[in-house]
């Protein structure tokens, strides 16, 4: 199997009301971390600028502008790997990931935040207060991450 090695932006993408947004990795459509519960994000293009990578990649999975709001690095030392299936040829990769998390804070609460979720990326999502993110599947990269943000 061949290895590849992606940077990878993810976005704590709060509510007003504190609420944490996450969603479902649809286990039909690839992928990493199938049927857990996920943070936004994606990799960096050639050329792109990693904010630049998290505002397109907010926007593109869950339609929402985050470019109005205070994006802010808060975790850069994250890794993971799994294996992929890459979405234009279908091959079976093994993924090692390089992540670098930015919080956002919306200036709405979470039952006001109109999302619509690219279906061939995710099939649910929910707003999560920070206690709840202990009874969830989370991604390992997630349980590492949330560890060192005393989330969980």
């Amino acid at each position: 199997m061949r290895t590849i090695e992606r940077e990878i932006v993810s976005a704590l993408i709060f509510s007003s009301d504190g609420k944490l947004f996450q969603a479902m990795k649809d286990p039909n459509k690839g992928g990493v971390y199938l049927d857990c519960w996920h943070i936004p994000g994606g990799g960096i293009e050639q050329g792109e600028d990693p904010v630049e990578a998290l505002v397109r990649e907010v926007n593109e999975e869950l339609g929402i502008d985050i470019s109005p709001f205070d994006i802010t690095l808060v975790d850069d030392v994250g890794r993971g790997e799994s294996e992929k299936t890459l979405k234009d040829t279908g091959e079976r990769v093994l993924a090692k990931m390089q992540f670098k998390i930015y919080k956002v804070v919306l200036d709405k609460p979470a039952s006001d935040v109109a999302i619509t979720l690219d279906p061939s990326e995710f099939s649910e999502y929910r707003w999560s207060p920070l206690p709840e993110l202990r009874d969830l599947k989370l991604t390992p990269p997630s349980v590492s991450l949330f560890t060192r943000l005393g989330y969980i």
